[in-house]
């Protein structure tokens, strides 16, 4: 979706997959809180999970500044988790515990259902029922983006 809707570039991986964006705390009722608070990542805090970020969430517009990618989602977004997120570290660990521990790999699961990120449009439906099937009725919030009225 960031690639459809963004005049940028995507530099997508050889094998398509679906990546994580962010992972944003919600209300489910009120505006998404963001801007929580303003703290910055460095190498030496994420060097431990760096690579597996580099996979499950990279920076599809500039493949070689995931850095600043991951710190612009931790501020807007992760820093607004506080009392089930701690930390920046826990907020990253988090998002990989999800994506491989937990099952909750969009990839494997649209995959699974035969849902492919390349030549074909789904329905808001299909996707949902996909990932309700796969994660014992977890629903996802998701977020369409509008690219040239579609």
């Amino acid at each position: 979706a960031a690639c459809n809707s963004n005049p940028t570039p995507c530099k997508d991986p050889p094998d398509k997959l679906f990546t994580v964006h962010g992972l944003w705390p919600s209300n489910w009722i009120l505006p998404d809180p963001i801007f929580c608070k303003n703290t910055t990542i460095t190498p030496q805090q994420i060097g431990h999970i760096e690579a597996q970020l580099e996979i499950i969430w990279p920076n599809v517009f500039n493949r070689t500044n995931h850095l600043a990618f991951w710190n612009k989602q931790w501020n807007k977004h992760g820093s607004c988790g506080y009392r089930t997120i701690n930390d920046e570290i826990q907020y990253f660990e988090s998002v990989i515990k999800m994506y491989i521990a937990k099952k909750q790999n969009v990839s494997k699961i649209l995959s699974k259902a035969k849902i492919k990120p390349e030549g074909k449009n789904w329905t808001r439906a299909e996707i949902i029922d996909a990932i309700l099937i796969s994660t014992n009725n977890m629903t996802p919030k998701l977020k369409c983006q509008k690219n040239n009225g579609t």
